[in-house]
């Protein structure tokens, strides 16, 4: 299973630079847009750390402030359909 997570990080507005490198850096996280110490961020699962510990890490990033999760996306990778839904309508 795969997880790709979209978060909002609230920076201290001078460290928002040194916030994105330490994103940038990090495997499976990636900056797509910035502006007044906001950050919109994707983070992925990677083959040693799943993107919810990523996004514990993140917060340990000096000059975060907060980290919302705005998205959240899943999926089998071998191509198995996710099992059938038990619920019945009426």
């Amino acid at each position: 299973m795969t997880n790709i997570c979209g978060c909002l990080v609230h920076t201290m507005p001078e460290m928002t630079e040194q916030v994105i490198a330490a994103i940038d850096a990090t495997e499976g996280g990636e900056v797509h847009a910035h502006e007044d110490g906001r950050i919109v961020v994707t983070v992925e699962d990677t083959p040693d750390m799943r993107a919810s510990d990523q996004i514990m890490a993140m917060h340990q990033i000096p000059g975060v402030l907060t980290i919302t999760l705005t998205y959240h996306h899943f999926e089998e990778l071998d191509g198995t359909p996710a099992a059938p839904s038990t619920t019945q309508h009426h």
